[in-house]
């Protein structure tokens, strides 16, 4: 495959084996060009939608630099395709609610144990309806805190510094998220009355769709000094991860801040071929707005999958019957993957330049050596953890020297959909995903049946194509692969 087109129209290159290109054209208003790194089948899928023509349409952003980047999980979104990274100019360019999605900073965390799959296996149906029980999901779902608002106000400041100091975890715990769980500069009074009571209920559940709790274990290991340094020590081992966002609350800030910035177009002087692209000038009041009210759903989040990691310890504390030191199930890590947020590259011709990178569905993955990176990795490289969906391996990976150059610093989030939800309960059953699964050693404990047939690992891509894609790259190399044993979902 040398060239391919998109439902659009647009010609996509291939310039390497695993590297794509369309070029950039001004007579559809592209700025720069749209940098695409999948392998041949990955791409022929991502041309059966809208998934890089959407990324074209983000090239004619304003303020936008170097290229726009669809990384191997790519798939149609909102605006701008999921699994996308843009970066526009601090000064000339804009800031998109799209561009960071509805969930924001739906993230991934996983947790390290003392435990191997032999010592879970014979209770494992109890463990995982013990955690079902513990831990909240499914739609509209309500956690087991309430806040006043004073509260509330002070865990979108503090995020997971919140949960720390209200004894839902330790400083280590801080120490390995994404900076810090805590993202400074959030203002709650940036925050609407609707997202307020949307989220404040919902603080330390899973919700539904996508997001999951997953008992895994250790498949095979790839690098074993990174992997030792994250307790990763033996096939075997049991890992926990847990992936969610911030609920409601996030939802609700996108919403009101695409109105606010669908409203400001006309008075920016902003042309968009997508309204779905809505934005402001980075630096507009609008602007400053969204950011510190995105800062609070980031700080929601960290605090969400805090709180789930603590009933998570609980549970199996109570369960095995054994000490927090016994079992020793640290955080490894916990990424972000919708998010945007000031960051220094550099872009061809200009040196580096702050830009505000949006990372839609993609993950960050800075090499060793940077500041950014926990003191614990920094001789390695930040920890990159991509699920799989439900039935799948997941992957842990680790930042490469390539990924400023060719991603600002970024990599996939996941396996990415190639089927709908809709078209995944046409074509399945639950009866025969749970089957599936069982005939794998896999137990399901989901709370509906579409939520389970929806997200059928059939549904999406291949997670191993697409890790390999990152590795071969050298913008997140293999670590672990991890195969899951049990599952929760919402």
């Amino acid at each position: 495959m040398t060239e391919i087109a998109t439902r659009a129209g647009l010609k996509v290159r291939k310039v390497g084996d695993r590297e794509f290109r369309i070029d950039a054209d001004a007579s559809r208003g592209m700025k720069v060009p749209v940098s695409i790194y999948a392998n041949d089948s990955l791409i022929s899928k991502m041309v059966t939608d809208r998934t890089i023509d959407q990324a074209a349409n983000v090239a004619t952003l304003p303020g936008v630099r170097k290229h726009v980047v669809v990384l191997p999980d790519g798939h149609e979104g909102y605006g701008f395709p999921v699994g996308g990274v843009a970066a526009t100019d601090v000064e000339e360019g804009v800031i998109s609610p799209g561009g960071v999605g509805y969930d924001i900073n739906c993230g991934v965390r996983l947790l390290r144990t003392n435990l191997t799959e032999s010592d879970v296996r014979p209770r494992l149906k109890d463990l995982v309806n013990d955690l079902f029980k513990s831990i909240p999901s499914g739609v509209g779902s309500e956690g087991a805190v309430r806040l006043s608002k004073s509260e509330l106000d002070e865990l979108l400041v503090e995020g997971v510094g919140w949960a720390v100091r209200h004894g839902y975890g330790t400083s280590h715990d801080a120490e390995v998220c994404e900076e810090s769980g805590t993202m400074k500069g959030a203002d709650p009074g940036s925050v609407s009355d609707t997202a307020r009571k949307r989220g404040a209920p919902q603080l330390g559940s899973l919700g539904s769709g996508n997001h999951f709790l997953e008992l895994q274990k250790v498949d095979r290991i790839f690098d074993e000094r990174a992997a030792k340094a994250m307790g990763i020590e033996k096939e075997g081992q049991l890992t926990v991860l847990v992936h969610c966002g911030s609920r409601g609350f996030g939802h609700q800030i996108c919403t009101d801040y695409l109105r606010v910035s669908e409203s400001a177009l006309r008075k920016y002087s902003i042309s968009l071929p997508d309204r779905e692209l809505a934005c402001v000038p980075n630096n507009s009041k609008e602007g400053e707005s969204y950011r510190k009210a995105m800062f609070s759903a980031l700080n929601f989040a960290w605090a969400n999958r805090q709180m789930i990691t603590h009933w998570t310890r609980k549970t199996f504390e109570r369960f095995f019957g054994m000490s927090e030191d016994g079992l020793k199930m640290d955080l490894v890590y916990d990424v972000s993957h919708n998010i945007a947020k000031v960051e220094r590259h550099r872009i061809d011709g200009e040196g580096t330049r702050d830009v505000v990178v949006h990372r839609k569905g993609a993950t960050r993955a800075f090499p060793s050596g940077m500041e950014q990176v926990p003191g614990k990795y920094r001789d390695l490289g930040q920890p990159v953890i991509i699920p799989g969906s439900m039935g799948t391996a997941s992957w842990i990976l680790l930042g490469g020297k390539n990924s400023l150059d060719l991603s600002f610093g970024s990599t996939a989030h996941g396996a990415g959909r190639t089927m709908s939800r809709s078209a995944a309960k046409r074509s399945y059953t639950p009866e025969g995903v749970r089957g599936n699964l069982e005939s794998r050693g896999i137990y399901l404990k989901a709370l509906t049946k579409d939520g389970m047939v929806e997200e059928t690992p059939e549904a999406y891509k291949d997670v191993d194509a697409v890790a390999d894609v990152s590795d071969s790259l050298g913008i997140a190399t293999k670590v672990v692969r991890l195969v899951p044993i049990g599952v929760i979902k919402g």
